[in-house]
């Protein structure tokens, strides 16, 4: 129960920072925006009413959908994020004192784009959804096979032409900034703190690099059997993962021991297990 707290109240900040960015810098500047807050707007415009309570509606609906297409579970992730966000659209679009924060389009932009891409970061790194359009696109792949990333991308861009015909250019410029913003903020957020450096080393001391790396630098490692391609011989070469601030420490005991060592580093994500989401054990020559 404590776990699911603790996710439900990260959704609802979440949800917040969301809800600011869109009601406090997207929409005052007339920015075009995606998902279903974008789908309030298209409406607003032809029907006089707020477009949180367009987005409720929407969200209702979507939740509706899901839980009868995808079942309670799926439900249950989205409904937290059903109710609050469209409460927070609400409760930020009636406070007019963060309605004059700037009139700056470019700063709209940015902080919309920061904003929206944190606060939809937040909610999907736990697990959760945002619900509204982040439902169609998960039943459209589940029915056709087509992958969320395409359908979302679709369903987005449809939601941005819709907003073509009421906003000024520079409120179209300005969006698809915001919208390239938000994505490259959410990718950030979804794998922060969880990066990490792969280590592939290929030397004929890999006896010796694996205890240093066991003893000096507190990391495990892997043999993998390898043959070189110029000469032909058959050896080990050693894997270990590793955090970026123990790469300088890495590479240079390593080239201590073996100046010709061939180390190939690459940027990973999401590592799982011991030393890293699990204790240590204690090293000693048998876990080699």
């Amino acid at each position: 129960m404590s776990k699911f707290i603790k996710n439900s109240i990260m959704v609802v900040i979440g949800n917040a920072v969301l809800a600011f960015g869109i009601s406090v810098f997207a929409v005052p500047s007339n920015l075009i925006i995606g998902g279903a807050s974008g789908i309030g707007l298209i409406v607003t415009h032809y029907v006089p009413i707020s477009y949180a309570s367009v987005v409720f509606i929407f969200n209702m609906l979507m939740l509706v959908l899901g839980l009868v297409v995808m079942g309670k579970k799926f439900a249950l992730g989205t409904i937290v994020s059903s109710f609050v966000f469209p409460f927070f659209l609400s409760f930020f679009s009636n406070l007019t004192y963060f309605q004059n924060i700037t009139n700056d389009l470019l700063l709209s932009a940015i902080y919309s784009g920061l904003l929206i891409g944190l606060g939809v970061g937040i909610v999907l790194r736990i697990g959760y959804s945002t619900g509204g359009m982040d439902i169609p696109p998960i039943i459209i792949n589940k029915k056709t096979g087509i992958s969320i990333a395409v359908a979302m991308n679709v369903l987005d861009t449809i939601i941005l032409i819709g907003q073509f015909p009421f906003t000024n250019m520079e409120g179209i410029l300005y969006g698809i900034l915001t919208v390239l913003i938000s994505t490259i903020v959410l990718d950030k957020i979804i794998v922060l703190g969880e990066s990490n450096l792969e280590l592939f080393i290929i030397s004929s001391k890999h006896e010796e690099i694996a205890e240093v790396i066991f003893n000096e630098i507190g990391r495990g490692c892997t043999y993998i059997n390898v043959t070189t391609g110029y000469f032909h011989n058959d050896q080990k070469a050693v894997m270990s993962v590793i955090s970026k601030r123990q790469y300088a420490k890495m590479n240079e005991v390593i080239l201590d021991i073996d100046p010709t060592a061939f180390i190939i580093s690459s940027e990973i994500h999401s590592v799982k297990g011991r030393g890293f989401t699990l204790p240590n054990i204690e090293m000693t020559r048998d876990h080699i």
